[in-house]
């Protein structure tokens, strides 16, 4: 998690911080046959996502089955290959996961085991930052999203 504070610190840094609150819903349409499940397992349903913004989506599924989240970030028009991150932290295990790199349609997956806890989790897609902090919490409320340009 402390190479992914590192990355978002620096970006933060060199560019103006928005702060926004999400609303969950509508999001981008995913990458042509990229979606969570295809990018995380067939059992994982999609509970959250937050666009980042016109880029793409970040998308945290669950297991109910096994306990576990995962999260992926999902370009809205693969290409080149851009910068990319998809993380999960659990503050009450200390428990992360994440994945990085110069990706042409998706980053991830990243797998936590998050029943009965809360989980923070974002990614990122060139230079804009999306994170959504404390959610999930055995239910669905509005969060506050901070994303980075």
């Amino acid at each position: 998690m402390g190479s992914m504070r590192n990355v978002a610190a620096v970006g933060a840094l060199s560019t103006l911080m928005v702060g926004a609150t999400a609303v969950f819903g509508t999001t981008a349409s995913a990458a042509p046959n990229v979606t969570p499940q295809r990018v995380c397992g067939a059992a994982y349903k999609t509970v959250n996502s937050v666009p980042v913004g016109s880029l793409g989506t970040v998308y945290l599924t669950y297991n109910s089955s096994n306990g576990k989240n995962c999260v992926a970030t999902i370009r809205a028009n693969p290409g080149t290959a851009k910068d990319m991150s998809t993380y999960i932290y659990v503050p009450d295990t200390d428990e992360w996961a994440g994945d990085s790199g110069m990706y042409t349609s998706y980053a991830g997956p990243g797998y936590v085991y998050g029943k009965a806890h809360c989980v923070s989790w974002g990614g990122n897609i060139a230079n804009v930052y999306v994170s959504v902090e404390n959610s999930n919490c055995a239910a669905l409320r509005e969060h506050r999203v901070t994303e980075v340009r």
